[in-house]
C-alpha cells in the first residue's frame, strides 16, 4: 500500500521515522535503503517501508514480511500489501505525519 504526503518536513525523515519505531535497512542484494519495524523480538514478522521523494512529494510504500526471502526457485518473498494490519500501520503513519 503506498500514501503520498507532501509538506515541510522540520525534522529529519529518519528521526521521524525513529519515533514511529522504524529502523533503516540497507539491503546488500538490492543496494535499496528502506525502513522496517518489528511486530516482536525475531526478525521477522516485519512492517517494510520504502520512501521516495518527488519534488516537495514523498511516497511510502509499505508492505508486511512475513518470512525471510527466499531467491531459488518460487516466489521471492511471502509478503502481504493490503491486508487490514497493512492499512491500520499506513494509517497510523498517515496520521502522524498529519500532526506535524
Amino acid at each position: 500500500m503506498k500514501f503520498i504526503w507532501s509538506g515541510i518536513l522540520k525534522t529529519n525523515l529518519k528521526v521521524l521515522l525513529n519515533r514511529l519505531g522504524y529502523h533503516q535497512f540497507y539491503d546488500r542484494r538490492s543496494r535499496s535503503l528502506s525502513y522496517i519495524r518489528r511486530l516482536g523480538g525475531q526478525q521477522y514478522p516485519r512492517f517494510h517501508l520504502y520512501m521516495d521523494e518527488a519534488g516537495s512529494n514523498y511516497i511510502f510504500k509499505l508492505h508486511l514480511d512475513e518470512k525471510r526471502p527466499s531467491y531459488g526457485v518460487g516466489p521471492r518473498h511471502s509478503g502481504q500489501y493490503d491486508s487490514p494490519l497493512v492499512k491500520t500501520e499506513l494509517e497510523r503513519i498517515h496520521q502522524y505525519f498529519q500532526d506535524l
